[in-house]
């Protein structure tokens, strides 16, 4: 088996795990005042945020260019490839995964999978570095996307947004939850559920939300090995100290500060944080 996996560019990947060879990345657009830019080309990430604080409008967000993924299929194909996995933004954020299931069965030479992840960043990032790893131990293509079924199905992720106007702005929360929360001075928690981001529980303070992010994390990874991310946009003082507090309540488990990329601060917008866990999945097959 040649197992190629095909991610987009919402995904936070480590540097030497970008550049693998059997690893492609779809670029996702930020359009700021009507110009195009993807991020790590014409974009870096300090310029969005500041070119998002100086624009009048909000950015957006588009799709990944299913053309774009019709090619590189083609391209794989052709190279060689057996398999392929794709791995992209949740179905409930992004309608690219829906729109794509046709090119299953478009390739007679190549065997396709393209599984809704129902999250992004950096829990993301992690499904794609272990699917990468367990193709180079030699699992077969099923274990790989039995394995990825048991993470996706256990993956949780929390956030805690400075200004819900992003998120209502860019169709990811509702108004009235919004609303809610800029009267109310409400530090509304917000999760993935089920791929779509909803609110989890309102609270009062930032400092009563951190805390409550504390537990709700210790909760989730109760009951087994996972790996941890604090994510943030542009926030790392805030991150490293929920870091702190996180050391302090004698949580162990593998944890990595991290930032969210410009695609998911788009609609998080600057200043939100957020503490995501994906189970540890030893997937031993050969």
């Amino acid at each position: 088996m040649k197992l190629a996996v095909i991610t987009d560019s919402s995904v936070y990947l480590p540097e030497d795990f970008a550049s693998s060879g059997n690893l492609f990345i779809l670029d996702i657009e930020i359009a700021i005042e009507g110009k195009p830019y993807v991020e790590g080309k014409n974009l870096t990430l300090d310029e969005f945020y500041a070119k998002m604080a100086a624009s009048k409008e909000l950015p957006t967000t588009s799709q990944p260019s299913l053309a774009d993924l019709d090619a590189l299929l083609t391209k794989l194909e052709k190279d060689g490839y057996t398999h392929v996995i794709g791995l992209f933004l949740s179905s409930g954020i992004s309608g690219f995964h829906q729109n794509i299931q046709y090119l299953t069965e478009e390739y007679a030479g190549l065997d396709i999978a393209f599984p809704d992840t129902k999250i992004t960043s950096s829990p993301m990032g992690w499904m794609v570095m272990e699917t990468l790893r367990w193709g180079e131990e030699g699992l077969s293509f099923e274990q790989i996307l039995a394995n990825l079924q048991l993470m996706i199905d256990k993956t949780n992720a929390f956030i805690m947004v400075d200004d819900l106007n992003h998120l209502v702005k860019g169709g990811r929360l509702s108004n009235g939850s919004a609303l809610l929360g800029n009267l109310l001075s409400i530090k509304p928690i917000l999760y993935f559920r089920d791929g779509k981001i909803e609110v989890f529980e309102k609270v009062r303070t930032e400092k009563k939300a951190l805390k409550r992010l504390i537990s709700i994390l210790e909760d989730v990874t109760a009951d087994g090995d996972y790996m941890a991310y604090i994510i943030h946009a542009n926030a790392p003082k805030k991150a490293e100290e929920l870091q702190k507090q996180l050391a302090a309540q004698g949580y162990n488990q593998n944890l990595a500060i991290v930032p969210f990329n410009g695609v998911i601060a788009t609609h998080l917008g600057e200043g939100a944080i957020a503490l995501g866990a994906i189970p540890i999945v030893k997937g031993e097959e050969k």
